[in-house]
């Protein structure tokens, strides 16, 4: 398939991934997070970070992916604590985790398609309470399954 091909695929399924926003067993956005929640999850997801010694950026956004609480672990890349912010708000802003999107754009050759406000890496996760999403974590600073690690062990704290 030529690379203009793999352009088109990519795009379609980018855009088919927004299109089921009406669907019945979508996830339905609630009350946004609160800072001690927030806090609660990021201490548990830079607990595996440390476990596992590697450094990270935590982030925790509100559903409208609005920071609600940050940290960086010393020694983390620098290019990691914006990552993690991007991450976490398009977890939220989309209702699904930045994975989705980092598959879809791996398909697409040997060029990145992407969508607004959509960092496509892996590590971020909406985070939902009572069946809504209430807002997003991420993780940054390691492999793509390193960043999802951590960001499920801070969703487990819930």
């Amino acid at each position: 398939m030529s690379l203009s091909k793999w352009g088109v695929v990519a795009a379609v399924s980018l855009l088919s991934m927004t299109s089921v926003a009406h669907a019945e067993d979508e996830l339905k956005y609630g009350s946004d997070i609160t800072v001690n929640t927030a806090k609660i999850i990021a201490a548990a997801a830079l607990k595996a970070c440390t476990d596992h010694n590697w450094p990270m950026a935590i982030a925790v956004t509100d559903t409208h992916g609005a920071l609600v609480y940050y940290e960086k672990m010393d020694d983390t890349e620098l290019g990691s604590a914006q990552a993690a912010q991007e991450k976490a708000a398009a977890a939220a802003l989309y209702k699904r985790p930045t994975r989705a999107f980092f598959d879809v754009t791996a398909k697409a050759g040997p060029f990145m398609l992407t969508m607004p406000g959509v960092l496509a890496a892996p590590g971020a996760w909406p985070v939902v309470k009572d069946g809504k999403i209430i807002g997003a974590l991420a993780a940054s600073g390691g492999t793509g399954d390193q960043d999802d690690i951590c960001a499920k062990a801070g969703l487990a704290a819930m």
